[in-house]
Order: structure tokens, then C-alpha cells, then sequence
């Protein structure tokens, strides 16, 4: 976020540095990668020749001996004249002769290797090498910072028969490649450190001389207000670019008054559009039970009927509640509309609070404060106005809880006041939750969601802020927060 509020032209100067940084960084990284690349490659080849010439030498002893060509012979040809040691002293290897269970049979002196004998091959290694289409198998390890191939593959007879399995251990010496790849990058990070000073030269200065005539241009639109005359930019010495931004902004200043007030009186009026609609259609729904319950009544009606007083009563019941519904949406919506005046005065917020708790009688409603006393300004009201629509939204959320709870608490925050509402109801749904404050917003059949929309217009006129938490199925916690 710090690097958004960065002028353009400091903005410029580090986005060069950074590219030729980046740029560096890149090219180590690949010439580091190619490198080790080649270096894996280069050993891995170097084994395969390795492995092929041993290959090709024992089948010239087995061709050579006057043993029958068998596993259990493979020890006595190659112990003889002590070929195996002749054959890892040529090729500079040690060398593993297994049967095909795995079990070790011959080995060549250990004296010029590190010994790296395994009396038995792992059956792992065996599952491998059968499975391999070319019968050859090649594993790599690491052991104390030594990386180590190991190479494994069939000794076979004339026939192509596998006879036994040869195990070449085979230490990689990078030694020689690290010391050439460390001159080369000593090398580079000498030219790129002098990249690095001719491109902060060069961004300085064009950077500077980039933003230059944008500076002009922002100094001017920052002291653009909606509420007095403003001046337009004269600039000269400027690119096109700029010219036809300052030109731009010239035209807007000409039309800006106007849009302005015309924007406001548009907003204002499709607001309370809206809202008209929404009043006519809730106003309606009551009118048409209405008017069913008078025609059924008129058709129906009958002096003589005995039961003709119940009949009344019911009828004007049904009449009484419709009328009720429809003061109370004209309640809800004169609340919404009148803006609470902010009074300077001094409330015992715990006092207020339970006070206005004292309206309801469920009796699964708690209320907590450790103190006593906790006092704030706030119109006594209009605080109460805003614990009684929360408390209301949280008893309808109890509605099918086996064992309901409301909590109410009052607590201090610094110089804050926080008043929380939690239940244990049904909880908000995720899409709901960010119209849960819009005006109309509702999931109930009955009523404007015009209860929390006010709530949060009363709180945030008194400097406040109002937030919820909730989890479908386990509650929701609305907290109100406003200063002392």
C-alpha cells in the first residue's frame, strides 16, 4: 500500500532499478540452473560410458574363462589373476557383482574408493530393475553433502541370459564446474554493479524530466473543489500527451458545477423513488387481505346468523392486525427518514441499555456490565432505539431454537463504549451478509429492513461504527462502538 502513494516519478526511478535487479537476478538464476543442469547431465552420461565399457570387459572375461558361464562360477572367473580390482583400477570404479536374489558375490578393492559395499540389495532396487525396459536402473543419493549415482544393471551370457547384477557406485565431483560457474558469476556481478550505476543515472534524470510537467498538472488538480470556482491550467513547453490531459481537464472544470448539482438532485431523487415504491408495496400487501375479509363479510353477512357477534369480533380482529402492520411500516419508514439529532448529552450507557430492556419479557435475555457507571454522550433515545431494533433481530432469529439465549454486554474499550448483542440463532447467510446494512435489505415475509439501516445511520451520526460476526446454525454477535 506504501508503494501506491509513491509519486510517478519516484515510482519511474525504482521501477528502472528493479528491472535491471530483476533482470540480474533472472539471468543468475538461470546461468546457476543451466549449470547444475549440464553438470547432472554431464556425470550421468560420464556413468552410462562407464557402465557400458565394464559391461563390454566382463563379457570379455566371460568369453575368456574355462568356467561353464553360471552364477555360481561368476566369483571364482572374476577373483582369478584378480580381474575385478584390474578392471576398477582401469575404469577408476568400484565395482559390485550381486546374484540375482541380491546377495553380494564378488567386489573390487575398496582401498582406491570409499567403501560403499552393501552385503544385500534392496528389494526396492530389485522391483526396478526387472520393471526397467532397458534393464538398467539409475538412483541418486546424498550423504553428508556428497552427492552419489548409483548404477545398476543385468550381466548376461551369450544367450542374453541375466546371470547376475552389476552395481557401480559413482561419486559426482563438481569441484571443477562450481569453480568455473563462481568466475563466471564474479564476472557478471562486475558488469551488471556498472548497469546498476549508469541506470540509476539515467533514471534520475528521466524520471525528472518524464514528470516534470505532471507535477504542474497535479498541483492544480488537487486544488479542485466542487465548492467554489476553479481555475483552469495553463502550461506551456509541454508534450502532446500533456497538452490534450490539460485540455481535458480544462473542459471538466467548465462542466463540473453543473454535473455536480445535476448528479446530487438525480441521486436524491431516484433514492426517494425507490424508497416510495417500496413503501407503496408494503403498504399493499395488508390492503388486499383487507379488502378479501370485507367482500367475504358482505357476501356472508346475516343478522339472524347466531353466531353472528363471534363472526364480527374475527372480522375486526383480522381488520385491526392489517391496520397494525401498515402503522407499523409507516413507523419504520419516518424513523429511516428523520436523521437523529446529535445531543451533547451525558448518559450512564449500563442504565440506558437496561432500561431498554426492560420492554420485553423473554425471559432468555441477559444482560452484563462489570461496572456500574460508564458514561458517553448520546441522545438517551436514540440509544435506546438502537439496543431495541438489535434485541427485536435477534428474538426473531430464536424463533425455532430449542434453548434461546440473547446476551447483552456493555463494556469499556479505551475511550470507546462497546455494546454487544449475541445469539444463538440461525446465523447470516454468506451472500447476505454485505446487504445486512442496505435500506429494504430483508429476509423476513413482513416489514422494510429499515431497522439496521438505521441503527448503523444512528451510530456512525454519533461518530460511531456498528459490525457483526456470524456463523450459520451458531449466532451472530452485533457490536456497536462509540466514543466516550
Amino acid at each position: 500500500m506504501k508503494l501506491l502513494k509513491l509519486s510517478l516519478r519516484t515510482r519511474i526511478f525504482i521501477s528502472m532499478i528493479l528491472l535491471v535487479l530483476g533482470a540480474s537476478i533472472l539471468i543468475f538464476g538461470v546461468t546457476v540452473y543451466q549449470y547444475k543442469l549440464e553438470a547432472e547431465n554431464y556425470h550421468e552420461e560420464r556413468l552410462e560410458r562407464k557402465q557400458k565399457a565394464i559391461l563390454e570387459n566382463i563379457k570379455y572375461v566371460l568369453n575368456q574363462t574355462t568356467y561353464v558361464v553360471e552364477t555360481e562360477n561368476l566369483e571364482p572367473i572374476f577373483s582369478g589373476k584378480d580381474k575385478i580390482d584390474e578392471m576398477a583400477e582401469v575404469h577408476e570404479m568400484q565395482i559390485h557383482i550381486y546374484d540375482l536374489e541380491g546377495e553380494l558375490i564378488i567386489k573390487s578393492d575398496e582401498s582406491f574408493f570409499r567403501d560403499t559395499t552393501e552385503t544385500k540389495l534392496d528389494k526396492s532396487i530389485l522391483k526396478k530393475l526387472e520393471a526397467s525396459p532397458d534393464k538398467r536402473y539409475m538412483n541418486r543419493t546424498e550423504v553428508n553433502g556428497q552427492k552419489y549415482q548409483s548404477a545398476y544393471t543385468y550381466i548376461t551370457d551369450n544367450k542374453f541370459k541375466p546371470l547376475a547384477i552389476l552395481y557401480l557406485p559413482y561419486l559426482q565431483d563438481d569441484s571443477l564446474l562450481n569453480r568455473d560457474l563462481n568466475n563466471f558469476l564474479m564476472r557478471m556481478a562486475e558488469v551488471y554493479l556498472f548497469m546498476l550505476v549508469i541506470a540509476i543515472i539515467l533514471s534520475f534524470f528521466l524520471s525528472k524530466y518524464i514528470t516534470k510537467s505532471l507535477k504542474i498538472v497535479s498541483e492544480k488538480i488537487n486544488q479542485t473543489r466542487l465548492d467554489k470556482r476553479n481555475q483552469k491550467i495553463e502550461l506551456s513547453n509541454a508534450t502532446e500527451e500533456i497538452y490534450a490531459l490539460v485540455s481535458a481537464y480544462n473542459s471538466m472544470i467548465d462542466e463540473l458545477e453543473e454535473s455536480a448539482v445535476k448528479l446530487a438532485t438525480s441521486e436524491r431523487e431516484q433514492a426517494w423513488r425507490e424508497m416510495a415504491k417500496q413503501v407503496a408495496h408494503e403498504i399493499k400487501n395488508p390492503l388486499t387481505p383487507m379488502r378479501l375479509s370485507v367482500q367475504s363479510f358482505q357476501r356472508n353477512f346475516d343478522k339472524d346468523d347466531p353466531e353472528i357477534e363471534q363472526k364480527v369480533d374475527e372480522y375486526s380482529n383480522t381488520l385491526i392486525n392489517q391496520i397494525d402492520t401498515m402503522s407499523s411500516i409507516a413507523s419504520a419508514f419516518s424513523n429511516f427518514a428523520k436523521m437523529p439529532a446529535q445531543q451533547n448529552e451525558t448518559l450512564n450507557v449500563p442504565k440506558i441499555v437496561k432500561l431498554a430492556l426492560d420492554i420485553f419479557n423473554e425471559r432468555y435475555i441477559e444482560f452484563k456490565c462489570e461496572k456500574d457507571e460508564i458514561l458517553a454522550k448520546f441522545d438517551r433515545t436514540q440509544l435506546i432505539r438502537v439496543v431495541t431494533n438489535l434485541v427485536k433481530n435477534a428474538i426473531q432469529a430464536l424463533k425455532d431454537v430449542e434453548d434461546p439465549h440473547i446476551l447483552v454486554m456493555v463494556e469499556e474499550e479505551e475511550d470507546l463504549v462497546r455494546v454487544s448483542v449475541s445469539d444463538n440463532g440461525s446465523g447470516i447467510l454468506d451472500e447476505n451478509k454485505d446487504k445486512v446494512f442496505e435500506p429494504k435489505f430483508t429476509t423476513k415475509s413482513s416489514g422494510m429492513g429499515l431497522g439496521l439501516a438505521m441503527v448503523k445511520n444512528i451510530v456512525e451520526t454519533y461518530g460511531g461504527s456498528i459490525s457483526f460476526v456470524s456463523k450459520q446454525n451458531k449466532g451472530t454477535i452485533f457490536n456497536v462502538r462509540f466514543p466516550k
